[in-house]
């Protein structure tokens, strides 16, 4: 079973954000990191970017497939992880904490409505492994 931390909101698409102010903290799951797995490549977007909800802004490369990456709400990047570009693999090892990837200031905080808690998140995961079989 996927690791899932209460206090982030996440995405159909398997992100995760952390709201802190008027800025958020951008990952992918624990559960899309072990779909992808082993990652060897994240290409994020230069601080200033604006980036929309649920449209690509960047993208995760791994020994299986490369994966789009889907901003989970709108705003600025402010900060990139900069410890990707030469350890990709902490996406894999810490998704939820070294792992980061963006830091947005938000433009729209009432996005975060259209976004599932950890138990909402659970429950999509369940549905999916369930039609998986």
């Amino acid at each position: 079973m996927s690791d899932i931390p209460e206090g982030l909101l996440y995405t159909r698409e398997h992100e995760w954000i952390r709201l802190e102010d008027d800025c958020g903290v951008v990952g992918i799951t624990d559960y899309a990191q072990q779909s992808l797995s082993d990652i060897v490549f994240v290409e994020l977007p230069e601080p200033g970017t604006l980036i929309k909800q649920n449209e690509p802004f960047g993208a995760v490369d791994s020994s299986k497939a490369s994966s789009e990456l889907f901003a989970p709400m709108s705003g600025e990047v402010v900060e990139v992880n900069g410890e990707l570009e030469d350890h990709p693999e902490l996406v894999n090892s810490d998704p939820y904490g070294r792992g980061w990837m963006v830091k947005i200031r938000l433009s729209d905080p009432a996005e975060s409505s259209g976004l599932m808690d950890a138990a909402a998140y659970g429950r999509y995961l369940n549905a999916i492994e369930e039609e998986e079989g």
